[in-house]
């Protein structure tokens, strides 16, 4: 009975030790998931979706984790790397959020919309921002983002193996290509109000030219904001599935190397 409960004493702590080392990854990267990390949220409810994304990546983790065990690594290499990794992954798909709120910035300063309806989210952003966001994160939810959330950090272990830090060159290479794309994908998806914006204007000007008299601007200020509505009623459609691919090839391919 002695030699039994001794293995069973040493089997939990295994199990403790990968519960802990997942958690700590999970934990870093939950803290700034879309949909499941937002400050809508609150933390009692972040924290109960951390431990079951932690008893689903676990098992399938264990055996990076337990091979690392083995060799004796140090618990703060568990601590930084853990963290660092998981951190890492969630400010690569925090960044998409970004993207989808810069896009809507950018659209809505082109369209004079920048302040109609502000501050309708908790970070105040204009309205089209909201929408964007809002709508982006219902449809990634909707395709599966908790599956390849658990994917993601499966395949984490990977390509950043448990207890090796990642190279802050790496890292600062990954980080800035990540911030490069997320702006370029913002500006892809705010062109056909910039285009709009840019016809729009140059019309204003023509008119202006040819009827001096007429107050151009306030016959021209509705027809921006009807035309602004009318546009991200036909394109928003496309821009969330742009979005969307742009996002599922991040979730299988972070890019970032350990």
């Amino acid at each position: 009975m002695i030699e039994i409960a001794g293995d069973l004493l040493g089997l939990s702590q295994s199990f403790l030790v990968i519960g802990a080392a997942v958690f700590l990854r999970v934990g870093a990267a939950m803290a700034l998931l879309p949909a499941f990390g937002e400050r809508s949220v609150s933390m009692r409810v972040r924290l109960a979706i951390t431990l079951a994304f932690t008893l689903v990546v676990a098992p399938g983790a264990a055996p990076a984790i337990e091979a690392h065990l083995a060799g004796g690594w140090p618990g703060a290499a568990i601590v930084a790397g853990e963290v660092l990794a998981g951190l890492a992954l969630g400010v690569g798909l925090r960044l998409f959020v970004l993207a989808l709120q810069t896009a809507g910035a950018i659209a809505a300063q082109a369209t004079s919309l920048a302040q109609l309806f502000g501050g309708a989210a908790v970070d105040p952003q204009p309205a089209i921002s909201h929408l964007m966001v809002v709508s982006g994160l219902a449809l990634a939810v909707m395709l599966g983002l908790h599956v390849k959330a658990a994917q993601l950090f499966l395949l984490s272990y990977e390509i950043m193996p448990p207890g090796v830090l990642i190279r802050p060159g790496d890292l600062a290479g990954w980080g800035t290509g990540q911030i490069a794309r997320a702006f370029g994908l913002a500006f892809a998806l705010a062109a056909p109000f910039l285009i709009g914006s840019l016809i729009y204007n140059l019309a204003l000007g023509v008119i202006n030219r040819a009827m001096p008299q007429l107050m151009v601007a306030f016959v021209g200020a509705p027809a921006i904001t009807a035309g602004a509505l009318v546009l991200l009623f036909l394109t928003l459609p496309l821009m969330l599935a742009v979005w969307s691919d742009a996002l599922d090839g991040f979730l299988a391919d972070p890019g970032v190397t350990g």
